[in-house]
């Protein structure tokens, strides 16, 4: 016989609502609607312009510090190799006066031991001829300055070595958030992979003297992937796309977005007052492009997107901070 649920008991219905509820006793979250999966990639896309220029920070910094060891690594060995010339001189000396019956250095000098044991063992300078003195004292200084560079170069591996932690921790950061970006620009279908043997397109703005070559340059980029932490060619982010543009033109920028800021901070012009060529940055400084006139700008923009053309009204004028002309 058949019951029509608006005439089941109470405790009936409460059972029936139990066996169509979820078992974790909540109903399912609804799919966002494409209005808010786009405001939560803007959110993100802010997040990771940050994290990237925290990152591209970091990696200077590792470069710069890595750089430094290095070179202090290729002077310590040239020392070692000069400390080394002169303990054979030693050894000439040393042997010379076994010969004429002066048993004092001999012992230390054969046995290579550390050079500041080695000295302790010679006989005083002020005992020795002046060809003696004179290789005694070179000796000395050399080692001396061979610990120098042993410190110098211990000091810059560690620094290396700290920033490179840094960096790790950076880089990690903005693969979580570029695997989210990722994963909604997809779902939304609008997820870009870009030509890395893109030829962009021509330049045939006003602009002359080194910002038309600055800008011929982003404009032959147009099309290539943007990759946080790329430089090219096939490839860019925001600030590497920005200071191999003025390397073109023969203006040395610095990597990241908050140096190029702070190195433009004498070079700074108002909105009304922008040229083809200067640098356009944003809010916190987490994004800069190139202005290419008539409210346009070049840009390396986000992950999923490529190198490309937009207007400052699209992009957001409420948005930039500030412009500089390199």
């Amino acid at each position: 016989m058949l019951v029509k649920l608006g005439r089941l008991p109470v405790a009936a219905g409460l059972a029936l609502a139990v066996l169509v509820l979820p078992l974790d006793g909540a109903a399912a979250d609804p799919e966002p609607t494409i209005a808010k999966t786009k405001a939560k990639l803007e959110k993100l896309n802010d997040q990771a312009d940050k994290v990237v220029d925290k990152y591209n920070d970091a990696n200077e910094r590792y470069k710069k510090a890595k750089k430094k060891y290095n070179s202090l690594n290729g002077s310590l060995r040239e020392q070692q190799s000069t400390v080394e010339d002169l303990r054979r001189q030693l050894v000439g000396v040393a042997v010379s006066s076994y010969q004429g019956g002066d048993l004092t250095a001999m012992p230390g000098l054969m046995s290579g031991q550390d050079p500041a044991a080695l000295l302790g063992g010679l006989a005083s300078v002020s005992q020795l001829s002046a060809e003696r003195a004179g290789s005694l004292t070179a000796f000395d200084k050399a080692t001396r300055a061979l610990r120098v560079r042993r410190d110098e170069a211990k000091d810059a591996y560690k620094e290396a070595d700290d920033v490179l932690d840094d960096l790790r921790k950076e880089k990690s950061k903005a693969d979580r958030l570029v695997d989210e970006q990722t994963r909604i620009l997809r779902r939304l279908g609008t997820y870009q992979t870009g030509n890395r043997d893109s030829k962009g397109v021509k330049y045939t703005g006003s602009a002359s003297g080194n910002a038309r070559a600055a800008l011929s340059f982003a404009f032959s980029q147009i099309g290539k992937p943007y990759q946080y932490g790329a430089s090219g060619p096939g490839s860019w982010d925001c600030s590497g796309l920005t200071q191999a543009a003025w390397k073109a033109a023969g203006v040395t920028l610095p990597r990241t977005t908050w140096s190029q800021w702070s190195w433009g901070a004498s070079r700074k012009v108002g909105d009304d007052a922008m040229e083809p060529g200067d640098l356009i940055f944003s809010h916190g400084l987490g994004h800069v492009g190139i202005y290419a006139g008539n409210g346009k700008m070049v840009h390396a923009p986000q992950t999923g997107d490529v190198v490309k053309i937009s207007s400052l009204d699209s992009y957001g004028r409420s948005r930039i901070v500030g412009a500089i002309r390199p």
